[in-house]
């Protein structure tokens, strides 16, 4: 079944005033930063919108020279994610490293037969988690995640993968508000406007798993 009715009274309310939002935010990560007794931060820049508008924020929070992003590319990995990552790094002129994780990823898949698409992309993302708090260690910095309100409460990620941080700025945005928000901060349009997707399967988008869009979505869980 596939859900197309947007209403425009619960679009409205969904708008956010960006410009508070960005305060509030910036504000909060300083304040949990610091609480934790860190200075600098770490997160997996996917190419996707959440983890450009993470990293926006934490940059704007503690400064470019104190942001650490990671590529984590698979050799399943599309390469306009790995091009998206690389526009957010250069526009915020911010610390990267690329790490390949398809030996550990294919070391486990090739010892474990049968071992299909929606399991291997939970490992996928679980070595991801694992190379960003080993760099959290190695650098003292905190680990920020990516994950919107919208995936959160459709439970939509992987335990002890990319639902794992230690603050989380995004998690009271709906998916819908983390696009007025990346617009507003300046992320880059072509981030903002492909179909979201967690790039675990070549070809494979959210709103295709859902059987209906973030827009409609959104609308069901405000209510």
């Amino acid at each position: 079944m596939t859900v197309t009715a947007v209403s425009p009274n619960l679009t409205k309310k969904l708008h956010i005033d960006t410009k508070v939002a960005e305060f509030v935010l910036i504000k909060f990560l300083e304040n949990e930063i610091s609480k934790a007794g860190f200075q600098k931060a770490v997160l997996g820049l996917s190419g996707g919108i959440d983890s450009a508008l993470s990293c926006y924020l934490v940059t704007k929070a503690l400064g470019p020279e104190n942001v650490l992003a990671l590529r984590l590319p698979h050799q399943a990995s599309s390469a306009e994610s790995l091009a998206h990552a690389d526009l957010v790094i250069e526009a915020l002129g911010i610390g990267s490293e690329t790490v390949e994780i398809t030996g550990m990823v294919e070391a486990l898949a090739n010892a474990s037969p049968g071992m299909n698409a929606h399991r291997k992309g939970n490992v996928m993302a679980r070595a991801r988690m694992m190379v960003i708090f080993d760099r959290s260690l190695a650098e003292s910095a905190l680990v920020i995640g990516t994950s919107n309100k919208t995936e959160l409460m459709l439970g939509y990620g992987t335990i002890f993968g990319d639902l794992a941080s230690a603050v989380n700025p995004i998690g009271d945005l709906y998916k819908t508000q983390v696009r007025q928000l990346s617009r507003a901060l300046g992320v880059p349009d072509a981030i903002i406007d492909k179909a979201p997707s967690a790039d675990l399967i070549p070809g494979q988008t959210d709103e295709d798993d859902f059987g209906f869009s973030y827009e409609t979505v959104d609308q069901l869980l405000y209510l």
